[in-house]
């Protein structure tokens, strides 16, 4: 887990027995039972941050991975021409998904996509890609980008997941929130 990553304990008198959680952007959130001790909480935030890093881990690639994966879908979808240099994971980026520098063709993929799904991420590689032959967001560079099949459905997942960061930071609930769509979740039944 990265060092600048929080811990959010929601209590919720609705749950019962079910212990949740969640990666929220650089925030991990754990809801528990309003019925816990502190210290069964204690012992539950541990455990579920062991079993997302777990899940984490053996679902999202790192560095290497990640520039392997990038060369595929170069060769895949955009004709295998412009490969890059270096694709790496960064958790500096919180107002983009990725970035793309042509002249050193080096790609920054935001750690915030480590939880979503693959084709999400790969969109946002094509995406960053296609900016190594043309930097612009053009008609040409849409076109391009467009070979993979995904791209739609990708772009409304992001703007979606966007849209819901935003209602969540302007209004917060009083009450514990379930994971959006596209965050890491656990749940567990305590014994």
């Amino acid at each position: 887990m990265p060092s600048n990553t929080k811990i959010e304990v929601r209590r919720s008198p609705r749950r019962r027995r079910t212990v949740s959680a969640y990666r929220d952007g650089d925030t991990t959130v754990v809801l528990v039972p309003a019925t816990f001790s502190r210290a069964e909480e204690k012992r539950w935030v541990g455990r579920m941050l062991q079993r997302l890093e777990a899940r984490e881990g053996r679902r999202h690639p790192g560095d290497r991975e990640l520039q392997e994966r990038a060369v595929e879908l170069a060769r895949r979808y955009l004709g295998g021409a412009d490969l890059p240099e270096s694709v790496r994971w960064v958790d500096n980026q919180n107002a983009r998904w990725g970035s793309c520098t042509p002249e050193t063709r080096t790609i920054r993929i935001s750690r915030r996509l480590a939880a979503m799904p693959s084709w999400v991420v790969d969109y946002v590689l094509v995406h960053e890609l296609a900016h190594l032959s043309i930097p612009h967001h053009g008609r040409d560079f849409w076109e391009l980008v467009r070979r993979y099949p995904r791209t739609e459905r990708a772009r409304g997942y992001l703007e979606g997941f966007s849209a819901a960061s935003r209602l969540e930071s302007c209004d917060r609930p009083d009450e514990p929130s379930e994971p959006e769509q596209g965050q890491v979740a656990l749940d567990e039944f305590p014994t």
